[in-house]
């Protein structure tokens, strides 16, 4: 045999050998499931749960998704002692990823369900079952490679691990814009959602401690455009979203805006300035408000006479050296090596628009680089002194005395026994996580333009592998899996459409405070809301004069001499919004 010839033999062995694919954890025998095979479409009725028993190997990587064809469900894991480990309840409709890893071998469950009162088809493959990476470069290989789901070409992920002022990890996986084939790097510019907060709190506690406001002031004093409630809300009731206000994002899509529209601070501002109601009275609970952070930017404008962005490049980015740092409120601004959101269609990725021109709640353009010298700064101090650092790490007490774990635009509690300060942002396709250990010296930055990427879940995992001796574990909550099928029958009596006189709720409906209005009809036996901005959605009812829809969440219908005269929509971050009947 010539030596050529062992050359070219020995290459094409280097080459099959780094085609390899993991080993799979994943026994046929006793598991509902192979790896790679789809099984579906399946039909989820009210309800019902449907459970697949996976025999796995210790310390294994699995990884997969339940595809949502026309149903939006919740994906739960358990162990072979039936404790939950993990839960995932991501977007309503395509893909709902999931991944986890074992402890120890034996028969683990997947645990699907409908997502409240619905039903329909879904499907679920199990993409991966692998032996879980022992160091850090393998385990976030393992990580993106679930997200991509095995794209080849896929958005993925830049991460940087920083430890006494220095990075020990800094990496970046995967495409930032799929039609220029720009890869990522450490150095590519994200939009980092909300995440921004601890920015906007931070230009606050700055101008509090120059004694240019209080954070006890009456927001009115600076945004006299603000309806008076009759009880004040403060700056830092803003800060800790226990303001009360109703959020933006969700009054905006109730009132026919979509949420990759242009909209800019007055937008913002004017539907801020006409809700006459709160949620709840201004200190009584923690319910998180982009509203108060969007209004905090606002109140930094007004205070410097400068603009926000502007403000907080000359006050904080620059004297840190964030150099590809910058608040983006001008969406015509061309900002060079930025990634691109994406999220993952029917025929493959596809973009996802984000059009804001507004921050302080969100819209921080940055780099995981830049983010580790913002770390470092709550040690060395550059920007800021210990009082502004108080500040930031201050948590809110309610008017019944209780503490919550929001801090000043930060969460401050206790992972694995040690202090650790976070907060993680989602914005269209953008997904980053940001987590301090302030007393190890110690922060992680992962951000992802992939809308499934488990920013935060990734972020952990690193903790895990970097702080694994610091850590002290905690046991895990036991709950049992539900059980398969139809055996866990909700107690409630199902909606009976004949119950009610549907034609009582059709007609139009307007919100003054929202300035729009819905028009119900009665289609094939069914309540169907028309807006000019929307889709036609169909009303699922829960009771009499009750029915729940897609935005506005559930409506609640009063009635005025017997007839039906309007109605209160609740959504989770809005609560009992007007509308009456014309």
């Amino acid at each position: 045999m010539t030596n050529r010839l062992l050359l070219i033999l020995c290459i094409v062995t280097l080459i099959s050998c780094g085609e390899k694919k993991p080993q799979s954890r994943l026994s046929s025998d006793g598991s509902d499931l192979k790896v790679g095979e789809v099984v579906g479409r399946r039909t989820l009725a009210l309800h019902t749960t449907d459970s697949f028993k996976l025999n796995l190997g210790a310390k294994a990587f699995v990884y997969g998704y339940a595809d949502q064809h026309d149903v939006d469900v919740v994906v739960r894991i358990f162990g072979p002692d039936h404790a939950k480990m993990a839960e995932f309840d991501g977007p309503a409709r395509g893909p709902e990823s999931f991944k986890f890893t074992t402890a120890v071998e034996g028969v683990h469950t997947i645990a699907i369900s409908p997502f409240e009162n619905l039903e329909g088809e879904y499907s679920v493959v199990v993409s991966g079952a692998e032996a879980v990476a022992t160091d850090p470069e393998g385990r976030v290989d393992q990580v993106v490679r679930a997200a991509a789901d095995g794209d080849q070409k896929a958005p993925g992920v830049a991460i940087a691990v920083q430890r006494d002022g220095k990075l020990i990890y800094d990496k970046g996986f995967g495409y930032a814009d799929l039609e220029q084939n720009a890869k990522i790097t450490p150095t590519t510019i994200f939009h980092i959602a909300s995440v921004s907060k601890q920015f906007t709190a931070f230009a606050i506690a700055m101008l509090a401690d120059q004694g240019k406001l209080s954070l006890d002031d009456d927001i009115r004093k600076y945004l006299p455009e603000m309806h008076d409630f009759g009880t004040p809300i403060t700056i830092r009731q803003l800060g800790h979203h226990t303001s009360g206000l109703r959020d933006q994002w969700s009054l905006l899509m109730m009132a026919g805006w979509r949420l990759d529209d242009v909209i800019t601070y007055n937008h913002i501002l004017k539907v801020a300035s006409k809700q006459t109601e709160l949620n709840f009275k201004p200190g009584d609970e923690h319910v998180y408000c982009n509203t108060g952070f969007t209004l905090m930017a606002e109140i930094v404008h007004r205070v410097t006479k400068e603009s926000f962005s502007v403000w907080c490049g000359k006050n904080i980015f620059d004297p840190l050296g964030m150099k590809n740092t910058l608040f983006y409120d001008d969406h015509e601004r061309v900002v060079e090596n930025r990634a691109y959101s994406y999220h993952r269609g029917s025929n493959g990725y596809q973009k996802s628009v984000l059009s804001y021109a507004n921050a302080g709640a969100t819209s921080l353009f940055t780099t995981v680089e830049d983010l580790s010298l913002w770390a470092q700064n709550f040690e060395k101090m550059t920007v800021g002194n210990q009082n502004i650092m108080n500040t930031m790490e201050h948590k809110f007490v309610l008017n019944n005395g209780d503490s919550i774990d929001y801090a000043f635009g930060q969460a401050v509690n206790k992972y694995k026994g040690l202090k650790a300060v976070s907060h993680g942002g989602a914005d269209a396709g953008y997904r980053s996580f940001f987590i301090r250990f302030p007393e190890q010296h110690f922060s992680i930055a992962v951000f992802s333009n992939n809308a499934s990427f488990p920013v935060g879940g990734l972020a952990f995992e690193l903790a895990d592998l970097y702080l694994e001796k610091e850590f002290k574990p905690e046991q895990p909550p036991q709950e049992t899996p539900p059980p398969s099928n139809n055996n866990n029958q909700s107690d409630e009596t199902p909606f009976d459409p004949k119950s009610v006189n549907l034609s009582d709720y059709t007609g139009f409906f307007y919100s003054p405070e929202l300035d729009t209005r819905y028009e119900f009809v009665v289609v094939n036996d069914t309540l169907v809301s028309h807006h000019q901005r929307h889709d036609n959605w169909k009303l699922r009812g829960t009771k009499v004069d009750q029915f729940n829809i897609n935005i506005l969440g559930t409506l609640d219908f009063y009635r005025e001499k017997g007839k039906v005269a309007g109605f209160r929509a609740s959504n989770g971050r809005v609560r009992n919004l007007k509308f009456v009947k014309q």
